[in-house]
């Protein structure tokens, strides 16, 4: 599958990711945060459970679940 990443700044210069897949907008339960883009068509497995790159965990059950999926809070 192909996604669209974004990142929004945190604190101490961390970043938090929102992956989307391709083409799709951010829906609108996250737009109301400050997202930039950081990558567009990252080809990721279809059966992939994370993206270490970006501390994105359950990866496709976030997808099924909300139409995205953002980095796990630690």
């Amino acid at each position: 599958m192909r996604l669209d990443i974004y990142r929004r700044a945190e604190h101490d210069g961390n970043f938090s990711y929102l992956a989307v897949p391709e083409s799709r907008n951010i829906p609108n339960e996250a737009i109301n945060t400050d997202w930039e883009m950081e990558a567009r068509a990252v080809e990721v497995e279809d059966d992939a459970d994370r993206i270490e790159d970006y501390d994105i965990e359950h990866l496709n059950e976030q997808i099924a679940e909300k139409g995205y999926a953002v980095t796990a809070l630690h």
